[in-house]
Parts: structure tokens; sequence; C-alpha cells
């Protein structure tokens, strides 16, 4: 059995001699999610031996994020690291340590590619953020580069609005204003954290969590983000053109009530909906219709009562 209490924390940085763009790249946030991981060992391994050099700026890795999540094989350690990402001077728990070590060592860097997977049978896609704003939820100013980085990516699928539609859900479950704001934190992930400090962020999903093709899918991305910033001598990676990109917004989250509502078949991320499909029942019988035609987006069987049960996501063109 683990003790947590004697595992360390681990970043390699790699600085050339020209300036140059400050990029954080990090696997493993969820431990059974080693893609990303298995990514960025493949580059590092071609840095040490030289086959590949870090000419302007830097970059580091930190390939495995949550150490207790991935020596159990499992998508936490004590909780999920991806929510309530913040520093905590009174530390409740392993990941609140990591959190410690991690949200410094992100606001020293301008851009972070977070490497993920996922559970279900579906093909790879990244989390963008927000247009620019000024709002108090998530304000943000690099749309237009976050968004460039995305095309680069090598992937098709495009979704954004998490925190927005998140906390819409929350607004509405919610009425002191106290508890808004706590429960709004439970929202910010790395991409989230990184923004809040001035810098940009894209969570790329790489595949399903056993898919031999997904550690590829997570080098090349890392080798055409380091090629697009100009840390490497390579070609620039050309962009998917916007007539391939398959874009979608998160707009709506549904609750579950109560403890015997359940959903009318087994859901993916991805599912396509059209209006009227029954999605599932309520406890007294009554059935809960898609709204209007909608991709299903992080469906939760294991959902508590007055939380998120499912996301939906429209199609919308207009990414940039």
């Amino acid at each position: 059995m683990t003790d947590a209490s004697t595992l360390h924390f681990k970043s390699v940085n790699y600085t050339g001699q020209g300036k140059g763009r400050r990029l954080i790249i990090t696997g493993a946030v969820h431990g059974n999610e080693t893609c990303g991981t298995k990514g960025i060992q493949r580059v590092m391994e071609q840095l040490d031996k030289g086959e590949l050099h870090i000419l302007n700026g830097s970059v580091t890795f930190v390939p495995i994020t949550n150490p207790l999540a991935y020596q159990k094989g499992q998508r936490s350690g004590d909780r999920n690291l991806n929510r309530n990402l913040f520093p905590n001077e009174k530390p409740q728990d392993f990941e609140d340590h990591i959190a410690n070590w991690l949200c410094p060592l992100l606001a020293q860097h301008e851009i972070l590619l977070d490497l993920h997977s996922f559970n279900a049978q579906s093909q790879p896609f990244v989390m963008v953020g927000p247009r620019n704003n000024d709002g108090t939820l998530q304000p943000f100013k690099h749309e237009a580069e976050e968004r460039a980085m995305a095309r680069i990516l090598g992937v098709k699928r495009f979704v954004d609005g998490w925190m927005a539609t998140y906390g819409a859900g929350v607004q509405r479950r919610l009425r002191d204003d106290s508890e808004v704001q706590t429960v709004l934190k439970y929202g910010v992930g790395t991409t989230e954290y990184m923004r809040s400090t001035g810098g940009m962020a894209l969570t790329l999903e790489c595949g399903q969590h056993a898919d031999p093709h997904a550690p590829d899918v997570a080098y090349q991305a890392i080798m055409n983000v380091l090629a697009h910033f100009g840390l490497i001598e390579a070609p620039k990676p050309e962009p998917i053109a916007l007539e391939d990109m398959e874009y979608l917004s998160m707009v709506e989250v549904h609750d579950k009530l109560a403890p015997a509502d359940t959903f009318s078949r087994t859901w993916s991320s991805f599912d396509k909906l059209t209006v009227g499909d029954e999605i599932g029942r309520r406890a007294d019988g009554s059935a809960v219709l898609a709204p209007f035609d909608a991709y299903m987006l992080f469906p939760d069987v294991n959902a508590k009562p007055n939380a998120e049960w499912f996301y939906l996501a429209k199609v919308s063109d207009s990414f940039v």
C-alpha cells in the first residue's frame, strides 16, 4: 500500500539559449490517463539523446502530475485534482498538496497543454477556453492565440463553454452568494487556473484510456506545439481547415433531482440527440427529453441529487 507522505512531485525543464515562450505540458492529472505521460516521456527521451533541441524559450514537462493516483492506477488519489485547484494553506488531502506545488509552477509559465484521455470509445477532442471577456467568472484576453494553438494539435473536434455552463448550473441551484462562490471554485482545474494567472491553456483529450494510438496523439500534439511556438527548429504545423472542424459549445447542464432519477440507456459523451429523444426518467416516472438537437456530454450515472447529471452541447459555426 502506497504511503502518500513519501511521494514527491517532479517536473523537468529544458531552456533554450534564445528568447521565447514559457510552455508547460502536464500528463496524468488523472492517474489512469497515461497517454500524456507516454507522449511526454517520448519527447524527453529525444531531448536527452540530442535528437531534438530546445532552441528558444523553455518547456517544462510534468509527466506524472498526480503520483498517488498514478500508482493506484485510478482517476484520483484522494479526490479529483482537476476540480477546486487552488493553493491551500491547510491542505486536507493529497491533491491539496499537489495544488500547493503545481499552482505556483503553472503561474511561472505562459502556456499550458494538459494531456488527458477518456473512458468511452470516441475520437480525440480539445477543450478550449472562453471568448475574450472582462466578466467575473473567467476573464480572458488570449482567445485568438489560444484557438490558433488548438487548431494545430492534430484533432478535428473542439468543445468550449465549460465554465459558463457549469457556472449557470451553480447559480441555478444555490441562493447564498458565498456558497455560490465556493462551488464555482470547484469548477476550476488546470486550464482554468492557468487562465486565472493571465496565461492560456488547452485540455487535449487524446482518446480512450486503453487506445494504443492515444500516446501517439499526445506525442504529435507536443511536437506541433513546440514547433508552433518556435521552441524547436521545425516547420510550423498547418492548422486544421475551418470546414474540417467539428466545433461544439456546451449550452446546458441538467441536474439529477432524486436518487431514483435514471438514464434510459447507457450514454456516452458525443452521442447525438434529436429533439424529443428520451434521455432518462425522473423518480416520478416523467420523461426527460432532449429539448433540442444536441450532443450528450459528461453523463454521470453516479451523480448525487442536486448535482450535474449531464451536459448538452450544440454545434457552433463561429470558432474564430
